[in-house]
């Protein structure tokens, strides 16, 4: 009796095309690969910006302290000698000039500029104002602010919320009037076209109290004149924190 040769096929032998299980699961690493190496380079790139960023920040950070160090030391050398007669004190953590003597800088309720204001700004202003043009700093300042402040006062029977308003305005427009005198001062007429893009005047009410150590307030302090020079530094480190938030957004 003839035997007779199995003719049976696998469905692999019958489909060319077919895959064995090896060469699936080897396609299957192949594309596990490529995209664990596109997630590493992302990663590898996020992480080079991120490097980029913190070296900006450094750098602005860097250059704000020893900018803001070096005005401190400026300012103070150039005013000193001034400061206890006119009652001001120079603030090192806000670079300000802080007028404090209510009764010299406006009658009260009232914004016109005193007598007496008038002749410590003739003095103070025009130097003030030649630090900040000094070469080291001129390219820096993007802002000269006069700031003026009151207690949270105002007359009997106003509600805190009324009263907050009431003194917002005054303050608005004694900066407004501050800020007309010291245009007008004859040496700083040369200064005028650099200080009409960046002088500002800034009536802020109540909004920032001195306060004493028990945190009651301090409602002679507290009504001052105050003149600030804002840095382009300070700008870039608001835009740098909002790309940060942008990019943490964005992740």
């Amino acid at each position: 009796m003839r035997r007779t040769l199995s003719t049976s096929k696998t469905i692999t032998d019958e489909n060319p095309f077919s895959l064995s299980l090896g060469d699936l699961m080897a396609g299957l690493l192949l594309i596990f690969i490529l995209v664990l190496s596109f997630v590493m380079l992302d990663l590898m790139e996020k992480e080079q910006r991120d490097d980029e960023i913190q070296k900006v920040l450094l750098k602005i950070f860097t250059d704000y302290v020893e900018l803001r160090g070096n005005l401190y030391v400026a300012l103070e050398s150039e005013f000193e000698k001034d400061l206890e007669k006119w009652n001001a004190i120079l603030d090192r953590e806000t670079l300000s000039v802080r007028f404090r003597e209510p009764k010299v800088l406006f009658a009260q309720g009232e914004d016109e500029v005193q007598f007496a204001f008038k002749e410590i700004l003739d003095d103070f202003f025009p130097r003030y104002i030649q630090i900040l043009k000094r070469p080291e700093y001129i390219d820096a300042i993007a802002e000269v602010r006069i700031e003026g402040h009151t207690s949270s006062e105002w007359a009997e029977n106003v509600s805190p919320e009324e009263a907050y308003i009431h003194n917002m305005e005054l303050s608005q427009d004694r900066t407004r009037s501050v800020l007309e005198y010291v245009l007008q001062i004859p040496e700083i007429h040369r200064d005028r076209d650099w200080l009409q893009h960046r002088l500002t005047a800034n009536g802020l009410s109540s909004s920032k109290l001195i306060t004493y150590p028990d945190g009651t307030q301090n409602r002679e302090e507290s009504r001052r004149v105050e003149f600030r020079a804002r840095t382009n530094a300070e700008k870039q480190l608001e835009k740098i924190k909002e790309l940060e938030n942008i990019i943490g957004e964005t992740l």
